[in-house]
């Protein structure tokens, strides 16, 4: 138990050293204290033991606090500044090592809370290109964590289900509270079976170091936008399960988190920035595992809000529907979905994938671009201008080819997939059409069209753009482009973008 007297005096402005607020103002998770001074930010940890989480001595206390500092300076070296005692001497209470150390706190610089992607969105002031930078922003904390053998091993079944097993044992207790016994039934049915049939994804996922030492908590109360750019924070630091996992499960838990505040359109707009840039697209294999999964874990630290004394009536019930939100949302994302596959087709520059990114939003499409999957398929960054060797016939080959590949694939189970190219002959578009007419996929094509000086504007005046287009390929673009087909007609919709 934390001594709240302590709890107490750090509420006080006379308690700091340094100038503070005239109010102190304070955060409480199901685990921790924050007190926002003004400047400065002290998180304490609260004395549980939640199993999967153990704060239960001063001893294990200390431990996490510089755990966490040490593996959040890598990420936010701005906001993480040390671990301080606080001591007891006499009746006196101070910052520091003056008697009897009773507790430890990590002192972190403090941002304003609407730099909170969390605040951000309720403010109406998250943009897409916010998301569209924490895409790339994500995509690139995860090519510098860490993987080794011992890390890699916790993506075996038998590693993830013991986690996953664990949250439906703790969540027991809130069947007919916060979610339905039909809720809790199917949505441990989904992950029993998942790990029962996808054994081999799982492995799939460790040969290809897909595991790593990732974020572990990463919803937008764990970002913010401070001094003009976007740092993660508070990594998980107590727990290696929660924190060696597929780079998949991070992902998730920022797109969960935006799903569950409304925004669909923006969380499509961030997973499909991440996936342009890592070209992980077979990662989506188990992205609704780990949507459930997080959906799941935010409804169950919400209910241990519940048996907290210290938190007011009022507040527990607030908790207690949020709990509720999240467990149907964990339940939501289990149920079967049907796929679809959409083909833009046009010349560069008639807006293919402005079309499709806005489509992408609207259905929750993934939208896979020719230019990155050619890219990643040549190995080199997708904003690196590319060399003619990754423009010859046989990698234009191998590009649409793994479109298709990716394309059916994710189809298959449930994604509506939209595969942005030229698909400029009718031999190639044709391939898509019979791979869904033989998997019983739904199918369209959208081809947008301007008129070439259009086009050619359009390619002169492009910035930060994944294409190495230019305006002097648009007559042989033109020239070999072959009409649609009879048998296409029908899946054919014909957009103009000269406006």
């Amino acid at each position: 138990m934390n001594d709240q007297n302590l709890i107490e005096k750090m509420q006080q402005t006379k308690f700091y050293t340094h100038k503070v607020e005239d109010k102190i103002d304070i955060v409480q998770t199901h685990v921790s204290i924050v007190f926002l001074t003004g400047e400065y930010a002290y998180k304490v940890k609260k004395s549980v033991n939640f199993g999967f989480l153990d704060f239960s001595t001063l001893e294990k206390r200390k431990h996490f606090c510089e755990q966490e500092l040490a593996m959040n300076k890598e990420i936010a070296p701005d906001i993480y500044l040390e671990v301080i005692p606080l001591s007891k001497n006499g009746a006196e209470y101070q910052i520091g090592d003056h008697g009897e150390v009773i507790e430890y706190a990590v002192k972190m610089r403090q941002f304003p809370q609407e730099c909170l992607l969390s605040e951000m969105y309720s403010q109406g002031k998250l943009t897409e290109n916010n998301l569209k930078e924490l895409g790339k922003i994500v995509a690139d904390f995860h090519a510098q964590t860490n993987t080794n053998d011992y890390i890699l091993s916790f993506g075996k079944v038998e590693q993830l289900r013991q986690s996953i097993d664990e949250n439906y044992q703790q969540t027991i207790k809130y069947i007919g509270i916060a979610q339905t016994p039909e809720q809790y039934d199917e949505t441990k049915h989904f992950t029993d079976t998942f790990f029962s049939t996808k054994e081999n994804i799982c492995q799939e996922r460790i040969n290809q170091q897909k595991i790593r030492e990732c974020h572990g908590d990463l919803h937008f109360k764990n970002i913010c936008y401070w001094q003009n750019k976007i740092q993660l924070f508070d990594r998980i630091e107590f727990n290696e399960p929660f924190r060696f996992v597929d780079v998949m499960y991070d992902v998730a838990f920022a797109v969960m988190d935006l799903e569950a505040r409304g925004s669909k359109d923006l969380a499509n707009v961030f997973l499909n920035s991440y996936l342009e840039v890592t070209g992980d697209w077979e990662g989506l294999q188990m992205l609704p595992l780990y949507l459930s999964r997080q959906a799941y874990v935010r409804a169950k630290v919400t209910s241990f809000l519940l048996d907290d004394p210290a938190i007011p009536a009022n507040i527990k019930e607030e908790a207690k529907q949020t709990a509720k939100n999240y467990y149907h949302q964990a339940w939501e994302y289990t149920k079967n979905k049907q796929g679809k596959l959409i083909i833009m087709s046009g010349l560069s520059g008639s807006g293919k994938s402005t079309v499709g990114q806005k489509l992408a939003k609207e259905i929750g499409a993934i939208q896979i671009k020719s230019d990155a999957v050619r890219k990643h398929l040549a190995g080199i960054p997708v904003t690196q201008k590319g060399s003619q060797e990754i423009y010859t016939s046989e990698m234009s080959e191998k590009t649409y080819n793994r479109l298709l590949e990716l394309g059916v694939m994710l189809a298959k189970i449930g994604f509506p997939v939209i595969l942005d190219a030229k698909y400029d002959w009718v031999s190639l578009r044709n391939q898509v059409q019979q791979a869904a007419e033989l998997n019983q996929i739904p199918f369209e094509i959208i081809y947008c069209t301007a008129p070439l000086d259009v086009l050619a504007d359009r390619l002169s005046s492009r910035q930060n753009d994944i294409s190495d287009a230019t305006p002097d390929l648009l007559a042989n673009q033109q020239a070999i482009f072959e009409d649609f087909s009879e048998s296409e007609q029908p899946y054919l919709t014909v957009v103009e973008t000269c406006n």
